[in-house]
């Protein structure tokens, strides 16, 4: 979070925000609601001396703008019609993210006219056929019960003035997406748009990573029912491993760039002896390499669990043709059946019997419901996107920043990630917990 001083986090706003919002009278009746002015700031970083060290130094404190209902909306709620989207992959928590926007829009603003898009992006492109769908309360009563998206979803990129035409054409003033990089990169790129144009449309984007990587954001929905669910795998395939001579558990899960599940699952489930993951690198072979140190563990204790994160040990495909999904994303090469291999030809040579079990568990973990964090998480985060999107705000997303929701320009998270600190207290309490080496010649 440092060196962000030049970090601009001014939010655009539609226009002026001059009308009552409706939510005034519930203040007046209960005298509980208390409403969020603009000049109420979040600080990034939170460190005291750090925070002096800056003052000290003439250095900007950079801050974000904190999310809740204004006072003054820009939109008229009887004419303003709304329509929210997902896209990418799958990830616990997209419809209880959906349920609670339209029960926050409909029940708080009175706003009755809520679209949903059908398939991300394509569902803007007539081409497709996607059909419109129509987003009430009795719609969408039970689906936070249920895992992955009710308006489906999908990759790949759509031309940004189609998306356009299509929102005026449709008369949309209001449009929520979900999703990660790639959705929020479209999201910005639809708000210049709209801007060049001159329209009045506001985009706001609730973002989307299982795997806790979004840059500036403590954390994203979908990761605390990940990790809830990789903990119960782990414990099972450390089952498998003990119940067997020199059994090895091996579990393969989501992370592309950031090893944030593998980390928390491992701290959570202790019986883990390996924990890999994209930023730590380490070696198969050698006098250091997990092969060696994977036999002195059987050769210890007569089982192992193997923690790995599905982007970890990329070095070892750096001979294989690089490929590209439908967005645009590097296509990881698949470390787990590389790593089993490699495990059953090394004892194999060694003369030493193993049993191994692999398991990938990551389309299972995905597409679960929410849990009850997580759950919370996606209906705090909706209501703040409802509250900013009324007040006329657009190219920005919601997150949750030191422990409060705040507003976020698109551009201050694009191209950036969050990645665990290998010299920082979690990855140190990781292999304090396994007691693994460094695993690097």
């Amino acid at each position: 979070m440092k060196n962000n001083e030049h970090l601009d986090t001014s939010i655009m706003t539609l226009g002026p925000a001059k009308s009552p919002s409706p939510i005034k009278t519930r203040e007046k009746e209960a005298g509980t609601r208390c409403f969020i002015s603009d000049q109420e700031r979040i600080l990034v970083n939170v460190v005291e001396s750090d925070v002096i060290k800056a003052v000290e130094g003439g250095k900007k404190l950079v801050s974000f703008e904190r999310a809740g209902p204004r006072s003054d909306i820009f939109f008229d709620p009887s004419k303003v019609r709304c329509a929210i989207m997902s896209c990418g992959g799958l990830c616990p928590g997209i419809n209880d993210v959906i349920r609670a926007i339209v029960l926050a829009l409909n029940y708080n603003y009175g706003v009755h006219n809520i679209c949903g898009i059908r398939y991300g992006l394509e569902g803007f492109i007539s081409s497709y056929g996607h059909e419109i769908v129509d987003l009430t309360p009795g719609y969408v009563t039970n689906i936070h019960e249920r895992g992955g998206t009710v308006l489906g979803s999908s990759r790949g990129p759509q031309e940004i003035e189609n998306i356009v035409d299509a929102l005026e054409r449709m008369n949309v003033r209001l449009l929520f997406t979900i999703g990660g990089d790639g959705t929020m990169a479209a999201s910005a790129k639809t708000a210049d748009e709209i801007n060049r144009r001159g329209l009045k449309i506001g985009v706001i984007g609730i973002p989307k990573t299982i795997d806790n990587d979004i840059y500036l954001i403590d954390r994203s929905f979908g990761f605390d029912t990940a990790v809830d669910v990789a903990v119960g795998i782990i414990s099972s395939a450390h089952n498998e491993a003990i119940s067997a001579p020199n059994g090895i558990g091996l579990v393969k899960l989501m992370g592309r760039h950031s090893g944030f599940i593998a980390v928390a699952a491992t701290l959570a489930m202790p019986d883990v002896n390996f924990c890999l993951i994209p930023e730590s690198d380490f070696d198969l072979e050698g006098p250091k390499g997990l092969l060696g140190a994977l036999k002195e563990r059987l050769i210890l204790r007569k089982h192992a669990v193997i923690v790995v994160a599905e982007g970890a040990g990329q070095k070892f495909f750096d001979n294989i043709h690089q490929q590209y999904d439908a967005s645009g994303n590097i296509r990881l090469h698949d470390i787990g059946p590389h790593l089993k291999d490699e495990i059953i030809t090394y004892f194999k040579q060694e003369g030493m019997p193993i049993n191994l079990k692999y398991i990938d568990p990551s389309y299972t973990i995905r597409s679960v419901p929410a849990n009850t964090n997580d759950g919370l998480l996606c209906v705090l985060l909706a209501r703040s996107a409802v509250h900013a999107g009324m007040a006329g705000k657009t190219k920005m997303l919601v997150g949750l920043c030191n422990n409060q929701f705040v507003h976020i320009p698109m551009e201050a998270t694009a191209g950036k990630r969050r990645q665990v600190d290998c010299c920082g207290d979690m990855w140190m309490s990781v292999l304090e917990a396994t007691g693994q080496p460094l695993l690097k010649n």
